[in-house]
C-alpha cells in the first residue's frame, strides 16, 4: 500500500495542480480534500494521512492554528506548509507550529516531489538551500534520477 496525502487548499485550482505534481507518484494517493483548517483536522482525523499539504491562508482557520491542533492531537500526519508568502521567519514560525516543512507555490514544480519524499522518510524540507534535515540527501537523488528518467524516455 503506498502513502496517503491530505491536500489542503481554499482555491481548487491549486488543488487541481497539486494532484497532477502527485500523479508521477502512483504510489502516492490523494485520500482526500479540505478547504480551510477547520475541515483539515476533521479529514486528518478521518482519513489518517501520512502528509497534510495545507495552504497557509485559509478562511475560518489558519494553517499555523490548524497545524498546531493536528500536533496536539497527536496524529501521525505531518504538515507540509504551501504557501505564496515568502519570509525570513517563515520557516521558524511554521516548525513552531509543529509542521515539518514548507513549499513556496511558485517553487511548486521544483520542491514539491523533494519535500514529500523527505517528510515521507522521516526528515523535514524548509527549502532548498541546505535547509534540509534527515532523508533530504536521498530524496534528491531519488528526485534527479526521476527526472532525467523522465527526460530520457525511461520512466514508466
Amino acid at each position: 500500500m503506498g502513502f496517503k496525502i491530505l491536500i489542503v487548499d481554499d482555491h481548487e485550482v491549486v488543488r487541481q495542480g497539486v494532484r497532477t505534481i502527485l500523479r508521477s507518484r502512483p504510489q502516492w494517493e490523494v485520500c482526500g480534500e479540505a478547504v480551510n483548517g477547520k475541515d483539515a483536522i476533521e479529514k486528518a482525523k478521518a482519513l489518517d494521512p501520512d502528509v497534510i499539504i495545507m495552504d497557509i491562508t485559509m478562511p475560518e482557520m489558519s494553517v499555523i492554528e490548524a497545524t498546531r491542533e493536528i500536533t496536539k492531537l497527536k496524529l501521525r500526519s505531518s504538515v507540509l506548509v504551501f504557501t505564496m508568502h515568502e519570509s525570513k521567519n517563515l520557516a521558524s514560525t511554521v516548525q513552531d507550529a509543529g509542521a515539518r516543512g514548507f513549499v513556496l507555490k511558485s517553487h511548486a514544480a521544483r520542491d514539491l516531489l523533494d519535500a514529500l519524499e523527505a517528510l515521507l522518510n522521516g526528515g523535514t524540507f524548509f527549502g532548498p538551500e541546505g535547509k534540509t534535515a534527515k532523508g533530504k540527501e536521498e530524496s534528491t537523488n531519488r528526485g534527479l534520477t526521476f527526472r532525467m528518467s523522465l527526460r530520457l524516455g525511461w520512466a514508466h
